[in-house]
């Protein structure tokens, strides 16, 4: 595990819940000096724990109503072409290196079942992709969290 200690898991958790927040307003709700405000959001950046705020985008406000996630396997030798080729694709919002059936879990969307067909198909076309199972999200049961994760991680600083 990073560095992190307890007020950086404080300074975390309130950008989880107010993304948008500023550098001041986010000293006054954790009573701590601006400048170490400034300083603890500007490490969490740097070392990669915390990206940029205020991003979250509801992509069915798009128009985007379908959530699939694809397992691709991949030729080997071919896994950099292929992420390269997939990273093109812009209904792909993410891939993960994974272990067992497959080699990339890749979260995708499409406007409806027909364009997720479209979507799949230009998976497909990626370099060195040899073939993929899909599996369509039909509800979202728990939504993207980390308060539990942060939770967690300080309780194991009290140990």
């Amino acid at each position: 595990m990073g560095m992190v200690n307890r007020l950086d898991l404080r300074v975390i958790r309130e950008l989880v819940a107010n993304p948008r927040v500023g550098i001041t307003e986010l000293a006054e709700r954790l009573g701590i000096a601006r400048n170490t405000a400034h300083a603890r959001v500007g490490r969490l950046e740097r070392q990669g724990v915390v990206g940029p705020r205020g991003r979250a985008v509801d992509y069915t406000q798009l128009g985007v109503e379908v959530t699939a996630f694809v397992t691709v396997q991949v030729a080997q030798g071919r896994l950099v072409s292929a992420i390269e080729d997939l990273t093109a694709v812009p209904y792909v919002l993410e891939a993960h290196g994974i272990a067992g059936d497959g080699d990339l879990l890749v979260r995708v969307v499409a406007r409806n079942t027909r364009h997720l067909h479209e979507v799949i198909n230009a998976v497909l076309a990626c370099r060195g992709v040899i073939r993929s199972t899909t599996a369509v999200a039909m509800t979202e049961q728990i939504p993207f969290r980390v308060a539990p994760l942060l939770d967690a991680v300080e309780h194991s600083l009290a140990e």
